[in-house]
Order: structure tokens, then sequence, then C-alpha cells
């Protein structure tokens, strides 16, 4: 898919998530399944260029702090519903990368910090909430979807791999999807934008290189996540039914609704 990531201005991160190859054969539709970081500073063309996708659904998995603090712009005549879960879903910290970049200094600093926060991720009661909601507009709401964070890479990485896992994704793709993250759109100018507001909540005291950890993605860090998943529940499918409430009804369902 050569038009996966999609080139917005002031949305970062926005990609679709569909179109993988899926075990027993088949792919994910394309079209319907959206990621990307927050909207709050969406130029005009980018609310015309997301008004044309079609996206009849919302999920937001920001906390009740972030979206206070950085509302998202929508297009004229918006009517998508948005979906979220209250609470704050990384804890008191406004989003995962400047939890992370809490006592940090240099880039292994913060790389050690963003792969220990990956391993509790997954079981936090307010994102067990907001993947809840996630999942249940996936298996009942017709039409595309967009599902975003503040940044569009941690929460959302963690949402979209279990979606890809659940459905048969092989694990290459599902690691290969969340590392986009890295190359999406102009890189430069999201992480800027994301230095700016880490350095504004945490401290003007990390390096460059630091930041630059905390704005990108990594291997080990959904690695952990989905060993944390593994070793409370086994399997990705047992922990999306006992911790998020995905039965094997619902996610019947969602192979139903986006395998091709």
């Amino acid at each position: 898919m050569d038009d996966r990531i999609k080139p917005f201005h002031g949305i970062h991160n926005f990609r679709d998530y569909g179109g993988y190859a899926v075990a027993g054969g088949g792919r994910l539709k394309t079209g319907v399944l959206f990621r990307s970081g927050q909207h709050l500073d969406a130029t005009p063309e980018d609310l015309d260029s997301v008004a044309a996708l079609g996206i009849g659904t919302i999920v937001d998995l920001r906390g009740d702090s972030e979206r206070r603090l950085y509302p998202c712009r929508r297009p004229p005549g918006f009517a998508a519903s948005v979906l979220f879960a209250d609470g704050e879903t990384v804890d008191e910290a406004p989003a995962p990368h400047e939890q992370a970049a809490l006592g940090v200094r240099t880039a292994v600093d913060a790389h050690r910090r963003m792969a220990q926060l990956y391993t509790t991720m997954p079981h936090r009661p307010a994102l067990v909430a907001a993947l809840g909601v996630y999942f249940s507009a996936l298996a009942d709401r017709d039409g595309a979807s967009l599902i975003h964070c503040l940044a569009g890479k941690d929460r959302t990485g963690i949402a979209v791999a279990v979606l890809h896992d659940l459905l048969g994704v092989h694990a290459d793709d599902i690691m290969a999807d969340y590392l986009l993250t890295n190359v999406a759109g102009n890189l430069e100018r999201r992480i800027e934008a994301g230095a700016r507001m880490v350095r504004a909540n945490m401290g003007p005291d990390m390096d460059e290189a630091a930041v630059r950890t905390v704005m990108s993605v990594h291997p080990d860090y959904l690695a952990n996540a989905f060993t944390a998943i593994r070793a409370d529940h086994g399997s990705t499918a047992a922990y999306a039914e006992a911790v998020l409430g995905v039965t094997p009804a619902m996610q019947a369902r969602l192979a139903g609704r986006f395998v091709v």
C-alpha cells in the first residue's frame, strides 16, 4: 500500500492500518481503519482531507486532561461520533511519552523508561476501558473509523497491534505497522511539536537524543507489551476476552467486518 501514510501538515502519524494479509487467507480491508495523533494543529486543508475519508466513528484514547488541553479541530459539517472513556489513560501524566520523560536526561534513560512503561500499559484501568470502547465500536459500528491518542504511537500502537493479532496479521507485519511511526509523515515536524509539549511539561533538561527517543517507537516497547499480555493471559485472545471484554463472538464479528 503505497498510500498507507497520509501526508497531512498538522495531523501527525495519520495512516491506514488495513491491507495486511491474515492467517488462513484474506486481507484486512483498506479505507476503513485509520490511526493518527491528535488534531489540535490540523490545517483547513487537513480537515478537508479527513472529511473526504468518510470517517463515521472516532475513538479517542486520550485522558480527560488531554482532551481539555488539546481539543481536536473538526471539519465543517462534522458529524462523526467521538467515543472515549472517562479518566486518565496513563495515570497522572498526560501521555505515555511525557510520563516516560520524567527524570530522563539521555537517550538511554528514555529507552529504558519507555520500555518499562509498555509493560504496564495493557492493564491500566482507564486505558483498558478506552480499549474496550475501541473494540466495541469496531465490532458494532458500520463505516470507517479513526483511533488516535496524543502522538498516535503508544496507546494507539498497542490498540492496533492487539487488533491485528486478534485478526491473524503476521507478527512481522504487526511490528512493521507499529514502526511506521518512525517514518510516517513529516517526522521532524512531529518531533519538534512533541518536544515542545515534553519540555513544557517535564522540564528543559532532556538532551536532543532523549527527546527523539521519547517521540519514536522501538521494537522493544511493543514486544514488552505483548510479553506482559501473554505472561498474564497466555494469548492475546484470552487477554482481549478477560480484560477488554472482547468475547469470541465479538472476535468473529471483527473478522467478518474487516477480513476480505
